[in-house]
């Protein structure tokens, strides 16, 4: 399941033949090369593409049929069967589940489609109905209960797992203007050799023959598994000579989505809704003295790959297992307490402002939880109500606790999320979970509960504390400002938050978990780590550090033992800090 075709990351175009280009006056320019007459030819359309993955049972995803262009004429939906050969098909968002739910079950109609233009702008069938490419129970064989046809995700279709043989893109908004305007025309041209046809000049196929599987892939070496970077981190940092290791309540959230076009997972309410809270959360928790009198060890952990058979947290226990250098000072029986913060940015909708527990373990440890939340929401005075989770869910849903609860049935947990029986969140996994999807105050609100709770439980107790609990507040403008840098391509992550920490390879942020092109490493190249990992890694790292006695002292990436260097990508900026933060 994580194997990816190809590695390099690369902005996929349609061409689309044309006439000689003419001046206004209707007279032909003169052309006077080759790539004058292309320019003529041919018109350059962006888009994001579905590619070709691998699991273990075989292909899924989109590529050409073969190692040849694609050149079919470009028609909306309803034209297809008035052309006598394949064709480009132009496909609405409120037409797109139904359209690839036909391929799969209608040969004729199949045998029709050359390729898939999808438009960019969302209608409003498409909001009233949802779409999410995704199983209803999301990645259910790592349930750790029974019940797997239960449906978290009732706008899922399943489309994204089956395999297609034509390409597939999802259109930039200028592009489908374009693209609208080319199907009208052939719609209405009888003509067949006078139709302006999609060039879809990309070979998507670059596995070896016969290696149609990630298993046979994997050994062939022509292919890259899917992964990236976790980062792990610790308020206050972990003391490796303590005689006495404390308790550990750790807060888990996630930073990959998933979608049917690779390079579009914004995944803005799952996960992104409950990585930015937890951030926010860890920043307000920041600026107290008390945490170096915690009885407990808050540890936090921004994990990548949960999208993709929840790669991440399996990794994490891994290196638990292992005793790897990575979670030194760390150990698996220590865990107390695992608290996710899941999909929490549609807390707010609908009128009701309600946050909901999914727990597991003992019904001692779920009132102790409760009674934590709720000493957290009366000392915030806040209008939003977290409710425990309904008795008739089978279990906790689709999260990160999953894989934890596999290793350990015993363990206490609990989800945070925005949900009691099913997704409120409709375009699960999918292009449409963007900005628009969330409403940052729910964020915010969700920020301050989290960072209220952790404290009481990490201090065991409010009331000899209440004037520290009640100096917990959340940054609300740092809320809206992590929305716009790892949400919008303007400022994205060009944004003065990120630029402050690392120098970032693109602008546009996108959460698909990418490639692994080297053995995992506690101390990776920082080529080969995303632009959100090395940012939450900083983040981090300055966030949960302690101060030094030399403070100036500045670094390109070597720091004493129990230091971090942060910054190390801006030229004379990086400091030395105490922190255990690690990828």
């Amino acid at each position: 399941m994580e194997i990816k075709h190809l590695y390099l990351l690369f902005i996929l175009i349609t061409q689309f033949y044309f006439s000689f280009a003419r001046t206004t006056s209707g007279e032909v320019n003169s052309l006077e090369s080759v790539p004058d007459l292309e320019n003529a030819m041919y018109l350059t359309v962006n888009g994001y593409p579905c590619v070709r993955l691998l699991n273990l049972s075989g292909e899924i995803g989109c590529a050409n049929p073969g190692r040849e262009k694609v050149v079919a004429p470009v028609v909306r939906l309803k034209d297809v069967n008035k052309f006598a050969r394949p064709a480009a098909v132009l496909v609405s968002q409120g037409e797109l589940q139904n359209f690839f739910i036909r391929v799969l079950n209608d040969h004729d109609f199949r045998s029709k489609v050359a390729g898939v233009l999808v438009e960019s702008k969302s209608d409003v069938s498409t909001v009233e109905r949802g779409f999410s490419p995704v199983e209803k129970f999301p990645q259910a064989k790592f349930a750790p209960y029974k019940n797997n046809n239960y449906e978290w995700n009732p706008t899922g279709s399943n489309i994204m797992w089956n395999k297609y043989n034509f390409p597939v893109f999802l259109l930039s908004q200028d592009s489908t203007l374009t693209l609208q305007q080319i199907a009208s025309k052939n719609g209405k041209n009888k003509k067949a050799f006078t139709v302006d046809v999609a060039e879809f000049d990309l070979v998507m196929q670059t596995t070896k023959a016969g290696t149609h599987d990630s298993e046979s892939c994997l050994k062939q070496q022509s292919c890259l598994p899917l992964g990236g970077y976790s980062v792990l981190s610790s308020l206050p940092p972990i003391n490796d000579i303590s005689e006495q290791p404390k308790s550990i309540l750790l807060v888990v959230a996630s930073m990959d989505s998933a979608s049917f076009f690779r390079d579009n997972s914004p995944g803005a309410d799952s996960p992104m809704s409950g990585m930015i809270s937890l951030l926010a959360a860890v920043d307000a928790l920041s600026h107290i003295d008390a945490v170096n009198e915690f009885n407990k060890q808050l540890v936090f952990l921004v994990l990548t790959g949960e999208a993709w058979g929840y790669l991440g947290s399996r990794r994490f226990l891994a290196e638990l297992d292992m005793g790897s250098d990575v979670v030194h000072g760390l150990n698996r029986t220590l865990i107390e307490l695992v608290m996710e913060v899941g999909s929490v940015g549609k807390a707010f909708d609908l009128g009701v402002n309600s946050l909901f527990t999914h727990a597991s373990g003992g019904s001692s440890v779920s009132d102790k939880l409760m009674s934590a939340f709720q000493d957290a929401l009366e000392s915030l005075g806040s209008s939003i109500k977290v409710t425990r989770a309904s008795k008739s869910n089978p279990g906790i849903p689709p999260s990160s606790l999953m894989t934890f609860l596999r290793k350990n049935s015993s363990l206490s947990g609990l989800v945070l999320e925005d949900f009691d029986t099913a997704f409120t969140n409709e375009f699960y996994n999918s292009h449409l979970d963007d900005l628009s999807n969330i409403n940052s105050s729910a964020i915010a609100r969700a920020a301050s509960l989290v960072s209220r709770t952790l404290y009481i439980l990490a201090s065991e107790g409010k009331e000899s504390n209440q004037n520290v609990l009640n100096s917990i507040n959340v940054n609300s403008s740092l809320v809206e400002e992590l929305l716009g840098c790892l949400l919008t391509c303007k400022p994205g992550l060009s944004c003065a938050l990120v630029e402050d920490y690392i120098a970032p390879i693109s602008t546009c942020p996108n959460h698909y978990v990418g490639v692994l092109v080297e053995p995992p490493s506690s101390t990776p190249i920082l080529d080969y780590v995303s632009d959100v990992s090395r940012f939450v890694w900083n983040f981090l790292a300055e966030r949960t550090s302690t101060p030094k006695e030399n403070a100036s002292s500045a670094c390109t990436q070597d720091c004493s033992r129990g230091e971090v260097c942060i910054r190390s990508e801006k030229k004379g900026k990086g400091t030395c800090v105490v922190s255990t933060t690690r990828y």
